[in-house]
């Protein structure tokens, strides 16, 4: 399975010490340059420097081959590349978290899920408590969710 993660899903899932759920789900996974940089930003969490420090073997960086896409201009560039790389390597699977992202990612017939998607998926085989993961993710992360995707998530509580 070919996997490419955007920026945010990464991030997220390393502060919360979940990013070993990749390989367990995807055993090897694609990211994009731009990726990398916007991970390596002075502003991100220690714990993210600290993984890129000692990039894990099933996490592949890969340049794109294709030149910019100017209708992908509305986006960050980690997610144009990301995008950009999941249709050149014919990804089955797009990382991505940014609603705009997803909803070009989706339009261009890439298969999209997003950082709650992957613990649901770690949960659904074992892995990982899927409810306890999003409960780190909302209080040590500045991770967002809507009041609806809450509810759907934990349910009435």
């Amino acid at each position: 399975m070919i996997v490419v993660a955007d920026t945010s899903p990464l991030n997220y899932l390393i502060q919360i010490e979940c990013d070993n759920l990749l390989l367990q789900l995807y055993e090897r996974v694609l990211i994009p340059r731009a990726v990398m940089k916007e991970l390596s930003h002075p502003s991100s969490p220690i714990s993210v420097r600290s993984w890129l420090a000692a990039v894990p073997e099933w996490a592949e960086v890969r340049e794109t081959n294709v030149q910019p896409d100017p209708t992908l201009s509305v986006l960050d560039i980690g997610e144009r590349e990301a995008i950009q790389l999941a249709q050149e390597s014919h990804a089955d699977l797009l990382l991505i978290d940014e609603r705009k992202g997803r909803a070009e990612a989706k339009r261009r017939g890439l298969a999209t899920t997003g950082t709650l998607g992957v613990l649901l998926s770690a949960g659904e085989l074992g892995f990982v408590d899927p409810k306890a993961a999003c409960q780190r993710l909302l209080t040590e992360t500045s991770f967002r969710i809507t009041p609806e995707l809450r509810e759907k998530f934990f349910g009435s509580q």
